[in-house]
Order: C-alpha cells, then structure tokens, then sequence
C-alpha cells in the first residue's frame, strides 16, 4: 500500500483543521442553544429575560454563516483530496 505524499496529504490536514472548527462551532451552538428557552414567561424579571434570550437568539444567528462555509470548505477539501490521490493513482498506470 502505498503512503500518503505531496498535495494529498497537504489537503487532508487543511480538511482536518477546518473540520475540527467545524466541530468545536457546533459544538458551541450547541451548547448556546441548550439555554434558549421556546417561551419567556411574563412576569418581574420579563425584560431581563427577555434581553438574555435575544442575546442567545444572535449569537446563535452569528454562527450561522461560518458554520455554512466552513461545511462547504470542508466538503470541497474532501473531496479535493480525493479527485487527488485518483488522479496520483491513474498517474502510476
């Protein structure tokens, strides 16, 4: 079996990288999203809550977009990896 060189495996530890951000930003949401309550009950403390909700709401939203990009960044090295080492293996024929 042969090993892994060149920009094979340049691309699998840029895949790696990015999808451990991945993982570490849903994570994150994840976490974040476990204190969002789906109601505010109305009462002293409505407008604190309230406020602390809408917090949770954009940092969640935030997220959203390099959660997006980094999927797609991690799809496309994947598969950028693996377009490479096929390419490397016709090469040898």
């Amino acid at each position: 079996m042969e090993s892994i060189h060149g920009t094979v495996m340049d691309l699998i530890v840029v895949w790696g990288v990015v999808t451990a951000l991945l993982v570490i930003l849903v994570v994150y949401r994840t976490t974040i999203s476990n204190r969002e309550d789906d109601q505010v009950f109305l009462g002293s403390t409505a407008d604190q809550r309230s406020q602390e909700q809408q917090e949770i709401v954009r940092k969640i939203e935030r997220l959203a977009m390099p959660i997006k990009l980094l999927t797609v960044a991690s799809v496309v090295l994947i598969l950028a990896a693996g377009g490479a080492k096929m390419y490397e293996y016709f090469q040898s024929f």
